[in-house]
């Protein structure tokens, strides 16, 4: 566990020291951060599998940060605000963080939350599976079963392509997935991700499924089965088996 790098951005330097202290008592290799900037000196310096990210930073927020990260999935995000923040937990996770955790931090959550998304990450970036066999002339994801990942958050294409989903993500292609190819209204969709009903104003819902489509059609170089549908919400129209 040496090996794993984790980086603590806070800005409050007893609240990153605790931290950093406890992590490194727990056999992880954690550095600290004051903003996004020496955040960003870090990685450059070294491999960085997971962020402790601090919502309120000078300069640079946490929210801008965690949408800079999530350009690439192999680092992991868990986000710290102050205690009963709502409306920053669910940007949060709208952004991309794949764990929230409220101030006053508890360190035993703290290891338990890192220890779980790192096991998920390695899972899910432990490298493709060969491509299956296609007949002559058919798209690799033509008709193929899509696999969705419950325990690891992953989600493979029929060619064998893994991609980490986060924790919003994951609601939602579980929804989708359970939906059996027939689309999930937006009412559905709100209460999975939010648990309230969708307001017709809110736009939260086409930003988790463009972050979404553009992870997948990143990663598999084609367009994601994940399609809108008009006047009622979103359907994945390829077939997917939950495991």
């Amino acid at each position: 566990m040496a090996a794993v790098t984790i980086v603590v951005v806070e800005d409050e330097a007893s609240l990153r020291r605790d931290m950093i202290e406890y992590l490194r008592s727990c056999g992880f290799d954690a550095i600290g951060a004051k903003s996004g900037r020496e955040l960003d000196e870090q990685i450059a310096s070294r491999p960085v599998s997971l962020v402790v990210l601090d919502v309120n930073l000078p300069g640079e927020d946490g929210f801008k940060i965690a949408t800079r990260l999530r350009e690439n999935p192999a680092i992991g995000i868990i986000m710290v605000t102050a205690r009963g923040s709502t409306v920053d937990r669910v940007v949060g996770l709208e952004l991309g963080a794949d764990a929230y955790l409220v101030k006053p931090v508890e360190m035993r959550e703290l290891e338990a939350q890192a220890k779980a998304l790192l096991r998920r990450l390695e899972t899910s970036n432990g490298g493709a599976a060969p491509p299956a066999p296609q007949p002559s002339g058919q798209p690799a994801t033509d008709e193929g079963n899509w696999i969705l990942d419950a325990t690891a958050w992953a989600l493979t294409s029929p060619a064998g392509v893994r991609v980490s989903l986060t924790s919003m993500e994951m609601k939602l292609v579980s929804l989708l997935a359970g939906q059996a190819r027939q689309p999930a209204t937006r009412d559905q969709i709100s209460v999975a991700l939010y648990n309230r009903r969708w307001n017709p104003d809110d736009r939260s819902i086409d930003t988790v499924v463009g972050r979404l489509r553009h992870k997948v059609e990143n990663a598999i170089g084609e367009t994601a089965p994940v399609k809108s549908v008009h006047g009622v919400g979103y359907v994945f129209s390829a077939p997917v088996r939950v495991i």
